[in-house]
C-alpha cells in the first residue's frame, strides 16, 4: 500500500470515527433532555393539581395521558424510523416537546392538561424509540456499553430535573419557569441532529432464526418491560407525594428525595458499564430485581422512618438502573433490532408507565400513601416471576455470549 493510500485510509477512518462519535453524543444529549422531561412530572404534580384545581386522584390522569402518548408513539413510531431518515424525525420530535413544555403549566383545565400530556408523551416516546434504535444501528453488535451510556444520560437528566424544579419554585413561587427552561433546551438539540447524517436502517432479515424475532421471546420481553418500567415510573413519579403525605418531610425535602432516586439511578447506570463487560445479562437482571425488592421492602418494614425511605430510595435507584438498557442489550442478542421491534419494547414500557402510576393515584387517598410501596412490591414480584420464565427460555441463547 502506497503512502498516499495509507494516508487516505487513515483520514477516512478518522472521519468515520468522528461521525459515529458525533451521532452518539447527539443521542446522549437528547436522552439527557428526555430524562429532564420524564422526571419533571412527579415533583410538579401538586402544583399542576393546584393549577387545575383538582385532587391527586384526578391529576394522576396526567400519568395516564403521558403514558398513553408514549404507547401510541411506540406502536407507530418504530415503523417511522424504518421508513424515514432518523435524525429529521428526532429533530421534529424535540421541537414538539419544547412546544408542549411551554403549554403544560399554562393549562387551567384538567382535560386540556391531559391533552398536552398526551402529546408530550407521544413526543417523548418517539424520541426514546429513536435514540435506542439509532444507537443500535450505529454500533451494531458492540452496542452494549454505549446502550448503558445512553441510559446513563437519561438518568442524569432525571437527577437534575427535581433540582431545577425546586430552584424554580424557590425563585418564582411556581413551576412555570421550570417547564419553560426545559423547553428552551430542545431547540439547539434539534438543530444539532439536523446537521448530522442519519445512520442506515437495519432491515429485517428473512433468512434463518437469527434474523427473525421469536414471538414467545418477544412477548416475554415486552411484558417484562411493562412490569419493570411500571415500577420505575411509579417510584419516581410518586415518591415526592408519598414522602409529603406520609409526613416524612416538607416539599423541598421530598424534591431532593426524588433527585436522590435519579442520582442513584444515574450512578447505577455508570457502574453498569464496566459490570456489563464482565457479567451475563441474566445475572445482572436477577441482581437488579433482588435489589429492587429489598429496597421497597425496607420502606414497607419501616414506614415511619425517613432514614428507611432514603435507604430504600437510593437502593431502588441503584438496583433498577441497568434493568432497561440490559433488557435491550439482551434482546439484541436474541433478535434483529429494527424500529418496529424497538417499538414493541416501548409499547410494553409505555403501557406499564401508564397503568401502575394511574392505579396508585386511584387508591392513594382512599387507602393512604402506603399503597404506593405495596403496589410497586407486587409489580416487582410479578417481574421476577416473568424474569424466571425469560431466563429459562434464554438458557441456550445466553450460553453463546453475554
Amino acid at each position: 500500500m502506497s503512502p498516499a493510500t495509507t494516508t487516505l485510509s487513515r483520514r477516512s477512518s478518522a472521519q468515520q470515527d468522528s461521525a459515529w462519535l458525533s451521532k452518539t453524543m447527539s443521542y446522549y444529549a437528547a436522552f439527557l433532555a428526555l430524562g429532564l422531561v420524564a422526571a419533571s412530572l412527579g415533583p410538579t404534580l401538586p402544583a399542576l393539581a393546584e393549577h387545575t384545581q383538582t385532587r391527586l386522584s384526578e391529576i394522576s390522569l396526567i400519568f395516564t395521558a403521558y403514558g398513553l402518548g408514549y404507547l401510541l408513539a411506540s406502536f407507530l413510531g418504530g415503523r417511522l424510523y424504518d421508513w424515514l431518515p432518523g435524525h429529521p424525525v428526532m429533530a421534529a420530535v424535540l421541537v414538539v416537546m419544547g412546544v408542549m413544555l411551554v403549554l403544560l403549566p399554562l393549562m387551567a383545565l384538567l382535560w386540556l392538561l391531559a391533552a398536552v400530556g398526551l402529546l408530550l408523551g407521544m413526543a417523548a416516546g418517539m424520541l426514546d424509540v429513536g435514540g435506542n434504535t439509532l444507537l443500535v444501528w450505529v454500533h451494531r453488535e458492540k452496542v452494549g456499553p454505549f446502550m448503558n451510556g445512553l441510559h446513563f444520560f437519561f438518568a442524569a437528566g432525571g437527577f437534575l430535573s427535581p433540582i431545577i424544579v425546586a430552584q424554580a419554585v424557590l425563585l418564582t413561587g411556581d413551576v412555570t419557569w421550570a417547564y419553560w427552561a426545559l423547553a428552551i433546551l430542545m431547540l439547539p438539540l434539534a438543530v444539532w441532529l439536523l446537521r448530522l447524517r442519519s445512520p442506515a436502517a437495519q432491515g429485517i432479515s428473512k433468512d434463518g432464526p437469527a434474523g427473525q424475532a421469536n414471538r414467545a421471546s418477544l412477548g416475554l420481553i415486552v411484558f417484562f418491560f411493562f412490569l419493570h418500567v411500571g415500577a420505575e415510573v411509579s417510584f419516581a413519579g410518586w415518591i415526592f407525594t408519598y414522602a409529603v403525605a406520609a409526613g416524612l418531610g416538607p416539599e423541598t425535602t421530598a424534591a431532593y428525595l426524588t433527585s436522590a432516586f435519579w442520582g442513584s439511578l444515574t450512578l447505577g447506570r455508570l457502574l453498569a458499564i464496566p459490570i456489563a463487560a464482565r457479567s451475563s445479562y441474566l445475572s445482572m437482571l436477577f441482581g437488579d430485581l433482588a435489589g429492587c425488592l429489598a429496597s421497597v421492602g425496607i420502606v414497607l418494614l419501616w414506614p415511619s422512618s425517613l432514614t428507611a425511605l432514603w435507604l430504600g430510595t437510593l437502593g431502588m435507584g441503584l438496583s433498577i438502573a441497568s434493568v432497561f438498557p440490559t433488557s435491550v442489550s439482551l434482546a439484541e442478542r436474541r433478535m434483529r433490532i429494527t424500529g418496529q421491534i424497538t417499538g414493541w419494547f416501548f409499547l410494553g414500557a409505555s403501557a406499564g408507565s401508564m397503568s401502575l402510576p394511574w392505579l396508585i393515584g386511584q387508591l392513594f387517598e382512599s387507602i393512604g400513601p402506603r399503597v404506593t410501596m405495596l403496589a410497586i412490591m407486587v409489580d416487582l414480584i410479578a417481574a421476577l416471576a416473568i424474569f424466571g420464565v425469560l431466563a429459562a427460555s434464554s438458557v441456550r441463547p445466553a450460553a453463546s455470549g453475554g
